[in-house]
């Protein structure tokens, strides 16, 4: 098999589990179709039935799929997403997953990623990713510091952090791939504090002026600072009103092949990164359905759980 075909392969048997007796669904975009086109060739051989559909990219992360497509998630066994823009947070990947579909969404997936994250051990991921869960769920108020100045305190009181592992074998389960992270949406309304944004930023990329400064009060983003990535971030979370512009996500990467990309499906997996992400939080427990979630990437941050040092200037002190 060529670098491709074997990630294709490891996607729908390491991590989907993909049996004879299941059917297979492949939702891409014009964008995709090489990926798309990877998977639904192992599909035909692995399935009992596979099915590729192609759609127009959307203009957003989170942004509904046409009303056909989504009806088509909830028909098969598995459903993966290779798409130009996230459909993790919306209905119809929370709607399949209520019929009991497995759902792998690919926001922003390239070849190369594919090929890279796709080759790790996500035996040892899913461990790794446990346990900063296990931390998370104990916690009452996560502080995140970096030396740029970020000083960001977010209540996670009684939330639930979810495991994104790679693993998604069981009946209903939704989830990134490749993935890697620990998340949870903080308290609704309660996050305070400065948040500077150096890695990337989903739909934007790398960070390549300086970077951004978002000034957080009472949950909300208030101020946008820096280079033109900091105009196009507020101009993409304003134009949904306060929806957009609430802190919707908190999130620990904990892949060890993934690397700063520029793509955020890659680069809110790397290991020792966090992630803060804005707008639509339903998918986490939140009731904020709105139409965005855009994630920012920060490098070597200071994480504190109450009083447990969880990652020390982006060591996680997990194994």
């Amino acid at each position: 098999m060529d670098a491709l075909t074997t990630a294709a392969h490891s996607a729908l048997t390491t991590c989907m589990d993909l049996k004879q007796d299941e059917t297979l669904l492949i939702v891409c975009d014009d964008n995709k179709e090489e990926i798309g086109q990877a998977l639904y060739k192992v599909g035909q051989e692995l399935a009992k039935e596979a099915l590729m559909v192609t759609m127009p990219p959307a203009a957003v992360n989170g942004q509904e799929p046409p009303d056909s497509v989504a009806k088509l998630m909830a028909s098969f066994d598995v459903v993966i997403c290779p798409t130009s823009k996230s459909l993790t947070h919306t209905d119809a990947r929370r709607n399949a997953c209520k019929t009991g579909t497995r759902v792998a969404t690919m926001p922003g997936i390239e070849k190369g990623i594919m090929e890279r994250a796709l080759k790790a051990d996500y035996n040892i991921i899913a461990r790794r990713t446990d346990q900063v869960t296990k931390i998370l769920n104990a916690g009452k108020v996560a502080r995140i510091t970096t030396a740029l100045g970020t000083d960001l305190t977010l209540p996670i009181n009684g939330i639930q952090a979810i495991s994104s592992t790679g693993l998604i074998r069981e009946k209903g389960q939704g989830g990134n791939l490749p993935s890697g992270e620990s998340f949870l949406m903080p308290e609704e309304g309660k996050s305070h504090g400065v948040l500077f944004i150096d890695a990337s930023v989903a739909t934007i990329g790398k960070i390549t002026s300086q970077p951004i400064t978002v000034t957080i009060e009472n949950g909300l983003a208030v101020r946008f600072e820096g280079g033109p990535e900091a105009s196009q971030l507020k101009d993409i979370l304003s134009q949904f009103g306060q929806p957009g512009i609430t802190v919707a996500e908190l999130g620990i990467g904990t892949n060890h092949e993934a690397t700063i990309s520029g793509i955020i499906l890659e680069d809110e997996k790397v290991l020792g990164t966090i992630h803060v992400a804005f707008g639509n939080n339903v998918g986490m427990g939140g009731s904020n359905n709105v139409g965005v979630h855009i994630d920012g990437v920060v490098t070597k941050p200071t994480v504190y759980i109450d009083d447990v040092l969880l990652m020390d200037k982006g060591k996680l002190l997990v194994q």
